[in-house]
């Protein structure tokens, strides 16, 4: 078993492992109540009974209520799920490798390099398949140019990973703002602002299907090879001493979360602090050992953002973009993380 992160002591662990399998029971009933209620709730209400008879094999009473359940309301809170499963992954996941309690999906352009070939496929009118796939692989084409540059870097090449991602960053906020700038303002400008905020509202069964496969590919290797990122909490001669390969390691938790986050991104827009503060908040829960951490993050943040979309959609008439909800959200409770006795990280 490797050494946990920080200064966790034996005493620490035994009683995080104890509370570990009580905290993920308690979380994913939340959470499979939380779906319930949410298939239920809309402009277009579900009876809950209704709802659990169409479960176990009985149609709606209306093709419209069956219409509205399979082609808006499911999709959607599947997706809410697997974003917010996705950005508190690569959160937790980035915090590790980078050994940085702030670190975030964003820190290596990923959400900008999204939003530079969204906003690009909406100003060249494209459908909504277009824009998922043009901020997918602009998302995929940011990391890989930051990898390069920060392979290239002089001194420490985790350093060098996240001022390329700073540098790469800025250069898609300069290309967005120019393109905003030229953009149609009564029809064209407001699509693009909207994007750039974050929403699920138009989310449809193909979207599901277009990010299911990147999702799994990348979150399937985090959660099964989560052990070695504590190791990359360590030094690197000390991770090297208990014989693992830092480098591959690094490389492999980077293009994962990565992928996860490009593909939460392309969909959803730019959602800010989920992949940031759920992390954290699972560390009060269940300790620092990515043994635990990273499948109650996944939980956990499947929790937070289908909440969050719940809000959205029903607190108003006209809905809410997630991305300022969840600042609206996330932004008090890292300010009381950081204020709390004890340490952040």
């Amino acid at each position: 078993m490797p050494r946990l992160p920080g200064d966790m002591t034996d005493r620490a662990r035994c009683s995080a492992s104890r509370v570990f399998p009580g905290t993920a029971l308690i979380l994913g009933i939340l959470l499979i109540a939380a779906v319930l209620v949410s298939l239920s709730l809309g402009r277009y209400p579900i009876p809950l009974a209704g709802l659990v008879a169409r479960i176990f094999g009985t149609p709606f009473e209306s093709p419209r209520m069956e219409a509205v359940f399979f082609n808006v309301r499911a999709p959607r809170i599947i997706m809410a799920c697997l974003v917010g499963a996705s950005l508190a992954a690569a959160g937790a996941s980035y915090q590790g490798v980078f050994q940085n309690p702030l670190a975030a999906p964003d820190i290596l352009g990923a959400s900008s390099g999204a939003a530079t070939g969204a906003t690009l496929a909406i100003l060249l009118r494209l459908s909504g398949y277009f824009i998922t796939a043009f901020a997918f692989c602009a998302s995929l084409a940011t990391i890989a140019l930051v990898m390069f540059i920060g392979g290239r870097a002089r001194g420490r090449k985790i350093v060098g990973l996240i001022f390329a991602g700073l540098m790469i960053s800025s250069l898609h906020s300069a290309v967005n703002s120019f393109m905003k700038l030229v953009a149609d303002p009564n029809n064209v400008l407001p699509e693009i602002v909207y994007w750039l905020m974050g929403s699920l509202a138009k989310t449809k069964p193909g979207d599901i299907r277009f990010v299911v496969i990147p999702m799994a590919l990348g979150m399937a290797p985090l959660f099964v090879f989560r052990w070695r990122i504590n190791l990359l909490t360590l030094s690197e001669e000390e991770a090297q001493s208990m014989g693992v390969n830092v480098r591959g390691t690094r490389a492999l938790v980077i293009v994962c979360s990565t992928l996860v986050t490009a593909a939460a991104v392309s969909v959803s827009g730019i959602i800010g602090w989920a992949g940031l503060v759920i992390p954290h908040l699972t560390r009060r829960l269940v300790g620092n050992n990515y043994q635990e951490l990273m499948p109650v993050s996944m939980i956990f943040g499947a929790l937070f953002l289908l909440l969050i979309d719940n809000v959205s959609r029903n607190l108003f008439a006209t809905e809410i973009p997630l991305g300022i909800l969840t600042a609206l959200v996330g932004a008090p409770f890292f300010l009381w993380l950081i204020t709390r006795k004890g340490e952040l990280w």
